[in-house]
Protein backbone atom coordinates (compact mmCIF):
# COMPACT_ATOMS: atom_id res chain seq x y z
CA UNK A 1 0.00 0.00 0.00
CA UNK A 2 2.50 2.27 0.79
CA UNK A 3 4.30 1.62 -2.79
CA UNK A 4 1.32 2.34 -4.40
CA UNK A 5 0.67 5.38 -2.16
CA UNK A 6 4.43 6.99 -3.15
CA UNK A 7 3.92 6.12 -6.79
CA UNK A 8 0.44 8.47 -6.37
CA UNK A 9 2.73 10.98 -5.19
CA UNK A 10 5.38 11.07 -7.72
CA UNK A 11 3.50 10.51 -10.79
CA UNK A 12 1.81 14.32 -10.61
CA UNK A 13 5.60 15.32 -9.15
CA UNK A 14 7.02 14.55 -12.20
CA UNK A 15 4.33 15.82 -14.34
CA UNK A 16 4.49 18.88 -12.94
CA UNK A 17 8.47 19.10 -13.36
CA UNK A 18 8.33 18.33 -16.74
CA UNK A 19 5.61 21.00 -17.41
CA UNK A 20 7.93 22.91 -15.27
CA UNK A 21 11.33 22.50 -17.52
CA UNK A 22 9.12 22.55 -20.79
CA UNK A 23 7.83 26.07 -19.72
CA UNK A 24 10.84 27.48 -18.72
CA UNK A 25 12.21 26.59 -22.50
CA UNK A 26 9.37 28.10 -23.80
CA UNK A 27 9.46 31.38 -21.67
CA UNK A 28 13.25 31.53 -20.29
CA UNK A 29 14.58 32.50 -23.59
CA UNK A 30 13.26 35.43 -23.40
CA UNK A 31 13.51 36.68 -19.89
CA UNK A 32 17.29 38.33 -19.96
CA UNK A 33 16.04 40.91 -22.61
CA UNK A 34 13.66 41.88 -20.17
CA UNK A 35 15.98 44.06 -18.30
CA UNK A 36 17.65 44.90 -21.25
CA UNK A 37 14.75 46.22 -22.37
CA UNK A 38 13.74 48.22 -19.15
CA UNK A 39 17.03 49.74 -19.36
CA UNK A 40 16.87 51.28 -22.52
CA UNK A 41 12.97 52.38 -22.40
CA UNK A 42 14.07 53.83 -18.93
CA UNK A 43 17.34 55.96 -20.28
CA UNK A 44 16.59 56.27 -23.91
CA UNK A 45 19.75 55.03 -24.82
CA UNK A 46 20.33 51.67 -27.19
CA UNK A 47 23.86 52.35 -27.65
CA UNK A 48 25.31 49.86 -25.12
CA UNK A 49 22.86 46.76 -26.97
CA UNK A 50 23.87 45.32 -30.43
CA UNK A 51 20.93 45.09 -32.69
CA UNK A 52 22.89 42.22 -34.39
CA UNK A 53 21.70 39.74 -31.26
CA UNK A 54 18.25 40.62 -32.52
CA UNK A 55 19.48 39.72 -35.89
CA UNK A 56 21.61 36.18 -34.98
CA UNK A 57 18.36 35.71 -32.95
CA UNK A 58 15.94 35.97 -35.62
CA UNK A 59 18.17 33.94 -38.52
CA UNK A 60 18.41 31.44 -35.77
CA UNK A 61 14.98 30.78 -34.80
CA UNK A 62 13.45 31.10 -38.42
CA UNK A 63 15.76 28.39 -39.33
CA UNK A 64 14.92 26.44 -36.37
CA UNK A 65 11.00 26.68 -37.24
CA UNK A 66 12.11 25.32 -40.69
CA UNK A 67 14.23 22.87 -39.62
CA UNK A 68 11.11 21.04 -37.38
CA UNK A 69 9.18 20.61 -40.70
CA UNK A 70 11.93 18.51 -41.88
CA UNK A 71 12.76 16.69 -38.57
CA UNK A 72 10.07 17.15 -36.01
CA UNK A 73 11.58 17.93 -32.04
CA UNK A 74 9.76 18.38 -29.11
CA UNK A 75 6.64 21.08 -29.41
CA UNK A 76 8.22 23.59 -26.77
CA UNK A 77 11.61 24.22 -28.22
CA UNK A 78 9.37 25.47 -31.54
CA UNK A 79 7.17 27.41 -29.17
CA UNK A 80 10.69 28.68 -28.13
CA UNK A 81 11.23 30.07 -31.33
CA UNK A 82 8.32 31.77 -31.69
CA UNK A 83 7.82 33.45 -28.73
CA UNK A 84 12.08 34.20 -29.15
CA UNK A 85 10.88 35.82 -32.63
CA UNK A 86 7.97 38.15 -31.25
CA UNK A 87 10.81 39.42 -28.48
CA UNK A 88 13.09 40.28 -31.17
CA UNK A 89 10.72 41.93 -32.54
CA UNK A 90 9.76 44.24 -30.01
CA UNK A 91 13.33 45.09 -29.17
CA UNK A 92 14.48 46.25 -32.85
CA UNK A 93 11.19 48.62 -32.86
CA UNK A 94 12.09 49.85 -29.30
CA UNK A 95 16.37 50.25 -30.39
CA UNK A 96 14.85 51.82 -33.73
CA UNK A 97 12.75 54.59 -32.01
CA UNK A 98 15.27 55.34 -29.27
CA UNK A 99 17.94 55.75 -31.89
CA UNK A 100 16.07 57.82 -34.69
CA UNK A 101 15.08 59.89 -31.52
CA UNK A 102 18.57 60.68 -30.50
CA UNK A 103 20.04 61.42 -33.99
CA UNK A 104 18.91 64.70 -34.84
CA UNK A 105 19.01 65.61 -38.90
CA UNK A 106 20.21 62.15 -39.88
CA UNK A 107 19.73 60.78 -43.14
CA UNK A 108 17.45 58.20 -43.90
CA UNK A 109 17.95 54.46 -44.98
CA UNK A 110 15.65 51.59 -45.71
CA UNK A 111 16.02 48.37 -46.97
CA UNK A 112 13.88 48.78 -50.21
CA UNK A 113 13.12 51.77 -51.74
CA UNK A 114 12.09 53.46 -54.55
CA UNK A 115 14.79 56.03 -55.86
CA UNK A 116 18.62 55.93 -54.60
CA UNK A 117 18.45 59.37 -52.82
CA UNK A 118 18.34 59.63 -48.89
CA UNK A 119 15.95 61.81 -47.36
CA UNK A 120 15.81 63.54 -44.10
CA UNK A 121 14.78 61.90 -41.15
CA UNK A 122 11.93 64.30 -40.35
CA UNK A 123 10.48 64.27 -44.08
CA UNK A 124 7.30 61.79 -44.66
CA UNK A 125 8.13 58.22 -46.21
CA UNK A 126 7.97 58.62 -49.73
CA UNK A 127 9.68 54.85 -50.15
CA UNK A 128 8.08 51.43 -49.61
CA UNK A 129 9.45 48.20 -49.08
CA UNK A 130 8.07 46.82 -53.04
CA UNK A 131 8.39 50.79 -54.70
CA UNK A 132 5.91 51.77 -56.62
CA UNK A 133 5.89 49.11 -59.34
CA UNK A 134 5.36 45.93 -58.01
CA UNK A 135 5.15 44.30 -61.06
CA UNK A 136 8.52 45.18 -61.68
CA UNK A 137 9.56 43.96 -58.19
CA UNK A 138 13.60 44.32 -58.42
CA UNK A 139 13.81 47.12 -60.42
CA UNK A 140 11.84 48.96 -57.00
CA UNK A 141 15.17 48.63 -55.80
CA UNK A 142 18.09 51.14 -55.13
CA UNK A 143 21.66 50.05 -54.68
CA UNK A 144 22.57 51.93 -52.43
CA UNK A 145 20.10 50.47 -49.74
CA UNK A 146 21.93 46.70 -50.10
CA UNK A 147 25.67 48.41 -49.44
CA UNK A 148 26.60 46.36 -46.72
CA UNK A 149 27.77 49.77 -44.66
CA UNK A 150 24.19 50.21 -44.03
CA UNK A 151 22.46 46.78 -43.73
CA UNK A 152 20.51 46.52 -40.86
CA UNK A 153 21.03 50.34 -39.72
CA UNK A 154 17.62 51.34 -40.80
CA UNK A 155 15.64 54.26 -39.51
CA UNK A 156 12.22 52.66 -39.79
CA UNK A 157 11.21 49.08 -37.90
CA UNK A 158 8.97 48.32 -41.35
CA UNK A 159 11.92 48.13 -43.19
CA UNK A 160 13.52 45.19 -40.45
CA UNK A 161 9.95 43.91 -40.42
CA UNK A 162 10.46 43.86 -44.30
CA UNK A 163 13.82 42.33 -44.05
CA UNK A 164 12.42 39.17 -41.94
CA UNK A 165 9.73 38.75 -44.25
CA UNK A 166 11.61 38.43 -46.99
CA UNK A 167 14.09 36.01 -45.59
CA UNK A 168 11.28 33.66 -43.95
CA UNK A 169 9.90 33.29 -47.47
CA UNK A 170 12.93 32.66 -49.42
CA UNK A 171 14.32 30.31 -46.79
CA UNK A 172 10.87 28.72 -46.46
CA UNK A 173 10.56 27.93 -50.30
CA UNK A 174 14.13 26.70 -50.58
CA UNK A 175 13.19 24.62 -47.40
CA UNK A 176 9.92 23.46 -48.95
CA UNK A 177 11.83 22.42 -52.37
CA UNK A 178 14.59 20.30 -50.40
CA UNK A 179 12.63 19.10 -47.44
CA UNK A 180 13.04 15.26 -48.48
CA UNK A 181 16.54 15.53 -48.45
CA UNK A 182 17.83 14.28 -45.40
CA UNK A 183 21.33 15.84 -45.74
CA UNK A 184 19.84 19.44 -45.87
CA UNK A 185 17.55 18.66 -43.26
CA UNK A 186 20.26 18.24 -41.37
CA UNK A 187 21.85 21.09 -42.15
CA UNK A 188 19.57 23.36 -41.91
CA UNK A 189 19.41 22.06 -38.27
CA UNK A 190 23.13 22.36 -38.07
CA UNK A 191 22.78 26.25 -39.03
CA UNK A 192 19.90 27.19 -36.93
CA UNK A 193 21.51 26.17 -33.41
CA UNK A 194 24.47 27.24 -34.97
CA UNK A 195 23.89 30.93 -35.56
CA UNK A 196 21.88 30.82 -31.99
CA UNK A 197 25.17 29.49 -30.43
CA UNK A 198 26.98 33.19 -32.35
CA UNK A 199 23.76 34.82 -30.65
CA UNK A 200 26.79 36.37 -28.08
CA UNK A 201 29.90 37.61 -30.61
CA UNK A 202 27.78 40.83 -32.35
CA UNK A 203 27.90 41.93 -27.80
CA UNK A 204 31.39 40.67 -27.59
CA UNK A 205 32.63 42.12 -30.44
CA UNK A 206 30.86 45.39 -29.72
CA UNK A 207 32.50 45.60 -25.86
CA UNK A 208 35.55 44.93 -27.11
CA UNK A 209 34.83 47.60 -30.06
CA UNK A 210 33.84 49.90 -27.04
CA UNK A 211 36.58 48.78 -24.57
CA UNK A 212 33.88 48.60 -22.24
CA UNK A 213 30.72 47.24 -21.23
CA UNK A 214 28.97 50.19 -20.32
CA UNK A 215 25.25 50.00 -21.48
CA UNK A 216 25.04 46.52 -21.79
CA UNK A 217 22.91 45.00 -18.99
CA UNK A 218 25.15 42.41 -16.49
CA UNK A 219 21.37 40.65 -15.55
CA UNK A 220 21.25 39.98 -19.62
CA UNK A 221 23.93 38.14 -19.72
CA UNK A 222 23.87 36.45 -16.34
CA UNK A 223 20.50 35.39 -17.51
CA UNK A 224 22.02 34.51 -21.13
CA UNK A 225 24.50 32.29 -19.14
CA UNK A 226 21.85 30.65 -16.57
CA UNK A 227 19.79 30.12 -19.52
CA UNK A 228 22.17 28.26 -22.09
CA UNK A 229 23.00 26.32 -18.86
CA UNK A 230 19.85 24.89 -18.31
CA UNK A 231 19.02 24.18 -22.38
CA UNK A 232 22.16 22.56 -23.44
CA UNK A 233 21.65 19.98 -20.18
CA UNK A 234 17.67 20.03 -21.24
CA UNK A 235 18.76 19.03 -24.72
CA UNK A 236 21.67 16.28 -23.31
CA UNK A 237 18.82 14.93 -21.20
CA UNK A 238 16.08 14.22 -23.58
CA UNK A 239 18.10 13.29 -26.33
CA UNK A 240 17.32 16.39 -28.49
CA UNK A 241 18.93 16.69 -32.10
CA UNK A 242 22.57 16.41 -31.60
CA UNK A 243 23.03 19.76 -33.13
CA UNK A 244 20.98 21.08 -29.98
CA UNK A 245 23.52 19.98 -27.66
CA UNK A 246 26.77 20.82 -29.80
CA UNK A 247 25.73 24.35 -30.12
CA UNK A 248 24.62 24.99 -26.88
CA UNK A 249 27.79 24.14 -25.36
CA UNK A 250 29.22 26.86 -27.67
CA UNK A 251 26.77 29.35 -26.35
CA UNK A 252 27.77 28.72 -23.04
CA UNK A 253 31.79 29.67 -23.57
CA UNK A 254 30.76 32.60 -25.38
CA UNK A 255 28.43 33.79 -22.84
CA UNK A 256 31.67 33.08 -19.79
CA UNK A 257 33.57 35.32 -22.46
CA UNK A 258 31.24 38.14 -22.34
CA UNK A 259 31.06 37.99 -18.43
CA UNK A 260 35.25 37.79 -18.55
CA UNK A 261 35.16 40.90 -20.27
CA UNK A 262 32.94 42.38 -17.60
CA UNK A 263 35.71 41.84 -15.02
CA UNK A 264 38.52 43.14 -17.19
CA UNK A 265 37.04 46.37 -17.83
CA UNK A 266 35.94 47.09 -15.22
CA UNK A 267 38.76 46.09 -12.78
CA UNK A 268 41.03 47.78 -15.78
CA UNK A 269 39.54 50.24 -17.44
CA UNK A 270 40.89 51.28 -20.69
CA UNK A 271 40.57 54.48 -22.49
CA UNK A 272 37.87 53.88 -25.15
CA UNK A 273 39.71 53.66 -28.62
CA UNK A 274 38.59 56.74 -31.52
CA UNK A 275 36.81 55.28 -34.36
CA UNK A 276 36.05 57.39 -37.51
CA UNK A 277 32.24 58.49 -38.06
CA UNK A 278 30.74 56.47 -40.29
CA UNK A 279 28.75 58.18 -42.81
CA UNK A 280 25.35 56.19 -42.29
CA UNK A 281 25.74 55.69 -38.52
CA UNK A 282 28.23 56.73 -36.04
CA UNK A 283 25.97 55.22 -33.06
CA UNK A 284 26.23 51.49 -34.40
CA UNK A 285 22.88 49.65 -33.66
Amino acid sequence: MEAVGVEWLLVPMQQLVSWGAAGAMVFGGVVPYIPQYRDIRRTQNAEGFSAYVCLVLLVANILRILFWFGRRFESPLLWQSIIMIITMLLMLKLCTEVRVSNELNVKRRSFAAADSKDEEIKAPPKRSYLGKHTSFFFHSYSVADFDLNYFWHWSKFTDYLQCVLTFTGVTGYITYLWLDSSLFVETLGFLAVFTEAMLGVPQLYRNYHNRSTEGMSVKMVLMWTSGDTFKTVYFILNQAPFQFSICGLLQVFVDMAILLQVYLYSSYPQKPVSHPAHPASTKAL
